[in-house]
């Protein structure tokens, strides 16, 4: 049976809705920070489109498209009628796994339909997010005993909300009133208000002058705030800035804290090399003697522990900013002391967290650079105090609630309490900092770069334990709020979630009926050792809740790695330090992975892989694997998901969703050119459809892999005229360039493909994007469709705005001869059409074009139509063409000037040869 993704999947509906609102994800996100963050509306659309048919009649294809179309303006819309289509359709009942789970997203829209669904990842801490996602809010915890203590004084507001709801809210809250009452004598109140938190910065010694000066990057604390609703906004609050410099004593530095902006630059600042370049990173300036200290030489220094924390000055709960007083220093050494003091949490468990950072990890794990081994290295001592009172609550809680509620419901209470703590980490450690926004407005930032790298700061925010935001009570209110609005809305199924690798898959063969998942994206994110982070502080909130997080073979004492599918970015390869996760480590443990799914999903089963990169060359080792784990893909869909976060920002836009089957056996051979014909032919037949279905032509290009590897999937293998096998990435540029020829584009009446090369691909770019800025990789795959070296267009379509935009006419470099191509006259004629007919004339004159070119003069139209109508180059090839009569005029002067001066060179040679 063709299932429904093999034909049509909703891209528009699923690229609408995946940045904002239900589809996002961004909900589900905020119960435990992860770092994929695959859009909802891409997850159910994978999954309803894989388990729904696609039937031979029209009607019916449009009845079942309409009902997936009404099923994503919501995150439960049409629930009864696509459940009883996926039911209809699948009357032996329906199983659903997911191997590369993380959080558990893709399982997640299987579960609220009620289905089966199985989730397995290889990470500890991912599937203790799964467990959090998928299992624990589908099951029914009603005939649970009550909790020995009592909830939060606005426990009435959870009366009418679900029962493990209520219970998470209360055991939060209890962590909390223990933290506080804890951690208040180390947060002193001042002035007769409790503090939000605490401006930090690390001390090194000036190797000039040898005195300890503070390593700051702004001075600026809080921007000025205006009056809102006048003619113009009127400041009545000034900004804060904070005030170092040498003490009046002669020993150490003094701090202060006064309204306006900073008197006295910061000392850790952008500087410039003896050419006036800016020098790569920021340079440390002696408070003292104004000795500057390199990126180089201060990270040194701190790799050899020369950095020491010192307290700046105090946010308050109204957000007011004061100087630290004696009170604050003395409560900041008596929390220094303590922490010395604490007891492990079990054998082999230390208070302070002794989990390795494996050397380079530079780029994922920041502080590494800046001189921290462990992940107990990444806080000040206060903060290392107050999470290891944190976990010490949360498994002291848990041994209490063992006594009163089931073992399966005590755990589960103390893993949200665990997962609130990894929320509270993004807004800890040396990585987060106070942040100024307009109007006053103050907040933490978190510690993720590029939404997964931890970040270091020389200056830091510390939270107390009162509230604010990154507080305890702030993230355990999020939490209640974030559960609460995830609680099922229809009778769903809890997911059966395992830890596993993928590799060696725990289910019986053919015993799935559909897998869907969304694996590692090659060199894009490091899952396992920036999560090592949580990982060590869940290990001692849960020591007694589960002590399987306990046992790890890494011999850093973190996440085990051995079978993590990554391509590892790695600093230290030139100190000869190496990873085991290579390309070639990931393609084959992929391959294997592909070969596992094929061996668990029924022999009429789909694998649908969701999958996102911006190199061709990425993508081609992915279709390799797929091809050799013996699936073929039989549709692929795009989809716009990856717009939020910085990373992929110009790298990745689009992924795909792709469909695969099991490969049929007994396959014969195939012959390179039939294959071609093949898929021109199956490409062609699809394009029908795509237009009338309103795939737009970007969408397209991506869609054709799938007929594409379709036909090249009913071979074994396939073969040149010379008998040697052919690599299938070659068919992917190929269908890329069936879609062009299928649309059958002209340019004024010319075909598309009568052009020269590099002017067809610069045509079929603007006919794509206009002036839109795209993705690199965008580029290299047009390129690749062109069959072009990227090297030969990248002067058409420069950098621009963190992607590539098509060049304007005044930017354009290229010089006018007599073997220039198309695209090179018409972008020379607009930039000369502001300097009058004499300069366009003689850019034709140069370039010995026809004056009436029929090939030329449809570019330009073109270029004139489709650039936007504000577009400057839009009004310069308008302009032409208006003075087209001219131009050539302009241009036949000026080859008859040009062939009169050869004339009269010629007589002047003669005459010398004569002499």
């Amino acid at each position: 049976m063709t299932r429904m993704i093999e034909r049509w999947f909703p891209c528009a509906e699923v690229s609408a809705n995946s940045n904002k609102g239900w589809g996002s994800g961004n909900q589900e996100r905020n119960l435990f920070t992860w770092f994929a963050a695959r859009p909802s509306a891409q997850a159910k659309a994978a999954v309803v489109c894989s388990l729904l048919p696609w039937p031979e009649d029209d009607a019916e294809q449009k009845r079942l498209q309409e009902l997936v179309q009404a099923a994503m303006t919501g995150r439960y819309s049409a629930w009864e009628e696509i459940k009883r289509e996926i039911n209809n359709a699948n009357p032996q009942g329906v199983s659903l796994l997911d191997p590369f789970s993380g959080r558990g997203m893709i399982p997640l829209e299987a579960v609220r339909l009620g289905l089966s669904a199985f989730s397995l990842d290889y990470l500890p801490v991912a599937a203790l997010a799964s467990e959090l996602l998928i299992d624990y809010p589908f099951r029914n915890w009603d005939d649970e005993p009550e909790l020995p203590f009592s909830g939060p004084p606005d426990q009435h507001l959870y009366e009418s909300r679900p029962r493990l709801v209520r219970d998470v809210a209360a055991t939060l809250n209890e962590v909390g009133r223990r933290f506080s009452r804890d951690m208040s004598k180390f947060y002193p109140v001042v002035h007769g208000k409790k503090p939000w938190g605490y401006l930090w910065a690390v001390t090194l010694p000036c190797s000039e002058c040898g005195k300890r000066f503070p390593l700051l990057g702004s001075l600026e604390l809080k921007k000025a705030s205006s009056a809102r609703g006048r003619a113009s906004d009127t400041q009545h609050e000034p900004s804060v800035s904070l005030y170092i410099a040498p003490a009046s004593s002669g020993e150490g530095f003094e701090v202060g804290v006064h309204t306006g902006p900073p008197r006295v630059a910061p000392t850790l600042a952008n500087s410039l090399d003896a050419n006036g370049k800016k020098i790569q990173g920021k340079s440390a300036v002696c408070l003292f003697c104004g000795h500057v200290h390199s990126t180089s030489q201060h990270r040194r220094m701190s790799n050899e522990g020369l950095g020491a924390d010192v307290l700046l000055a105090v946010v308050l709960e109204d957000k007011t900013i004061v100087p630290v007083t004696e009170q604050e220093r003395a409560a900041v050494v008596e929390a220094s002391l303590q922490l010395r003091d604490e007891e492990p949490f079990s054998n082999g468990l230390p208070a302070i967290p002794d989990e390795g950072i494996a050397p380079g990890n530079g780029s994922v794990i920041q502080p590494s650079i800046y001189g921290a081994s462990t992940f107990g290295d990444l806080m000040c001592d206060r903060q290392t105090l107050s999470f290891v009172r944190l976990c010490r609550n949360v498994d002291s809680i848990h041994h209490e609630l063992v006594k009163h509620v089931s073992p399966e419901y005590a755990r589960a209470l103390a893993s949200y309490c665990a997962a609130t703590i990894v929320r509270k980490l993004r807004y800890s450690t040396r990585g987060a900092w106070l942040r100024a926004r307009d109007r006053g407005s103050l907040e933490v930032a978190g510690i993720f770069i590029n939404e997964s790298s931890i970040a270091f700061s020389y200056d830091f925010f510390e939270t107390a334990c009162y509230g604010g935001a990154g507080s305890w009570k702030s993230m355990a209110e999020g939490t209640v709020s974030t559960l609460g609005s995830l609680m099922p809305d229809k009778p769903g199924q809890a997911a059966n979630v395992l830890r596993g690798s993928v590799v060696a898959m725990p289910y019986p063969s053919s015993s799935i009926n559909v897998v869907v998942t969304d694996p590692p994206y090659d060199q894009m994110i490091a899952y396992a050792d920036t999560s090592d982070l949580f990982f060590s502080w869940i290990r001692r909130a849960l020591a007694s809740a589960r002590p399987e997080f306990a046992i790890t073979a890494d011999p850093y004492k973190a996440q085990e790695k051995t079978e993590e599918i990554i391509v590892k970015k790695f600093r230290a390869k030139r100190e000869g330090l190496t990873d085991h996760r290579t390309h070639d480590f990931y393609d084959n443990h992929m391959r294997q992975a592909f070969r596992e799914m094929r061996r668990v999903v029924e022999e009429s089963g789909l694998v649908t892989i969701v999958f996102g990169h911006g190199e061709p060359k990425v993508w081609q080792r992915l279709l390799s694997s797929i091809s050799e784990a013996d699936l073929v893909m039989t549709g692929s869909w795009p989809a716009n998901t990856e717009s939020g976060g910085q990373k992929g920002a110009a790298n990745i836009q689009t992924t795909l969703t792709m469909a695969c089957r099991p490969a049929t056996p007994g396959r014969p051979p195939g012959r390179k050119g039939v294959v071609e014909a093949e898929v021109k032919a199956e490409i062609k037949r699809r394009y029908y459809h795509w237009e009338r279905w309103g795939l737009a032509p970007a969408d397209m290009l991506m869609a054709a892999a799938g007929p594409a590897m379709e036909v090249v999937g009913r071979y074994s293998e396939i073969l040149d005229a010379r008998g040697e096998p052919v690599d299938i990435s070659t068919f992917l540029p190929m269908a890329r360039a069936a879609v062009q020829e299928a649309m059958a584009v002209e340019i004024d009446h010319q075909p598309l493909e009568t052009f020269d090369a590099r002017t067809r691909f610069a045509l079929w770019w603007v006919r794509l994007y206009g002036r839109q800025v795209q993705a690199k990789s965008e580029l290299r795959w047009q390129a690749l469709s062109s069959s072009l070296d990227l090297t030969s267009v990248r002067d058409l379509v420069p950098d621009a705005d963190k992607g590539v935009r098509f060049v304007t006419s005044r930017d354009y470099k290229g010089k006018t001869t007599g073997d220039s191509a198309v695209i090179d006259v018409a972008l020379a004629l607009a930039a000369a059409s502001e300097e009058g007919l004499q300069a366009m004339g003689q850019v034709l004159a140069l370039a010995e074009y026809s004056p009436d070119d029929t090939f030329l003069w449809a570019a330009v139209q073109f270029l004139a139509d489709r650039l936007p109508t504000n577009d400057s180059d839009s009004v310069r090839f308008t302009r032409v063409l208006r003075n087209r009569a001219g131009v050539v005029n302009a241009a036949e002067a000026a080859a008859a000037s040009d062939h009169e001066k050869d004339q009269l060179q010629l007589i002047d040679d003669v005459q010398l040869r004569l002499v």
